[in-house]
């Protein structure tokens, strides 16, 4: 009679594979299949147990995590830094918001209108990427961060300056999605879309590409990869995920301003990518959750000790909530600079061979 041990490894665990179409799986174990089958339930039920500003949220880490997976490609699998990610959601808000308003495109027609005409930014800052990488390219973008902030504000006939773009209701097949939890079923879709996309490009030869040139470009141009021209096609991925990744914002916040694509922004989506972990999917998602709901959890703390004991701890309070955030990014940056998906590596390894002795030692 086989153990306990043995039929969880042979019907959950087991990675035995049989064909090459069992071996191209992304999701190998029974277990796994069968926890993704258990979340997409909970999703097509969320709306028995979630409500409008839970779904707010939601949309928000959706949004992010779009954006992430982008920046992520380019940081965490290329070795491209970047600070001027914000300046590409930007680019992909206002293209979105110029063709709705003005032209009257679709939803979906402006958001891969905005994706492609961030890509196209991107080949133009990937250009210096041929002569200069490292902290030198991390400059170069932080300037194009500056130009397109500067552009936006000032190109008053066209982006309304520090005013904006307002948007109507956003529908998609005339379908209304005005309410957040129908605007997260839309989003979800193409957040799942993009994850499976970005994690086939890894597998295949252009993401293994990618991985060299982070390891070594100079190895890479050796043995005969064009460095310059995956180096341009990953600054053009990263950049069309951060134009999808500005049209839906814009549609979710149903306008388009220029305080929502500034420096700063590019500084909290790079904290994602460090604090996630470098180079893995898995790593951008902790890294979004982390970065978007602890602001959320530090407001709603805020606000219960203002309820409970004076209103004006809200003022005085402020202060210490950004502090407190910014203290636990750095505290993570140099404790676990493998990021999150390093600790949930190290608990999924202990309890993958627990209680084995040697393991606890």
């Amino acid at each position: 009679m086989k153990s306990l041990s043995d039929l969880y490894n042979q019907y959950f665990s087991s990675t035995a594979i049989f064909s090459h179409r069992q071996d191209e799986r992304i999701f190998r174990t029974l277990f796994k299949r069968t926890f993704l089958v258990i979340f997409f339930v909970l999703v097509a039920i969320s709306p028995f147990y979630l409500d409008e500003y839970n779904f707010y949220i939601l949309n928000l880490v959706l949004v992010n995590l779009i954006g992430a997976l982008g920046l992520n490609l380019l940081v965490g699998f290329t070795g491209l830094l970047s600070l001027g990610h914000a300046a590409f959601l930007g680019v992909g808000a206002y293209t979105s918001a110029l063709l709705i308003t003005h032209y009257g495109a679709p939803l979906l027609l402006s958001i891969l209108c905005a994706g492609l005409v961030a890509a196209a930014f991107g080949l133009l800052v990937g250009i210096p990427s041929l002569r200069i990488k490292g902290f030198y390219l991390m400059v170069a973008t932080l300037a194009f961060q500056f130009i397109i902030e500067y552009t936006i504000v000032h190109w008053e006939s066209l982006t309304r300056g520090i005013r904006g773009i307002e948007l109507p209701v956003p529908t998609c097949l005339g379908l209304s999605l005005g309410k957040h939890y129908a605007f997260f079923y839309f989003i979800f879709l193409l957040a799942a879309f993009s994850m499976w996309g970005l994690k086939n490009i890894n597998r295949s030869k252009i993401g293994r590409a990618f991985i060299a040139i982070r390891d070594n470009d100079v190895s890479s141009e050796i043995i005969g990869i064009p460095v310059f021209r995956y180096k341009l096609l990953a600054f053009a991925i990263s950049a069309f995920y951060a134009g999808m990744a500005g049209a839906l914002f814009s549609a979710l916040q149903r306008s388009a301003i220029p305080e929502d694509y500034h420096f700063f922004k590019s500084i909290e989506f790079l904290a994602m990518v460090l604090i996630g972990g470098l180079g893995s999917l898995l790593g951008t998602i902790f890294g979004v959750l982390f970065i978007t709901m602890v602001p959320e959890f530090l407001n709603v703390g805020v606000s219960i000790l203002a309820k409970k004991y004076d209103p004006n701890l809200t003022i005085y309070l402020g202060p210490v909530k950004d502090f407190t955030f910014g203290l636990l990014i750095i505290l993570f940056i140099i404790l676990k600079p493998e990021g999150l998906v390093g600790v949930w590596v190290r608990i999924r390894d202990y309890f993958r061979i627990w209680p084995l002795p040697y393991i606890s030692q």
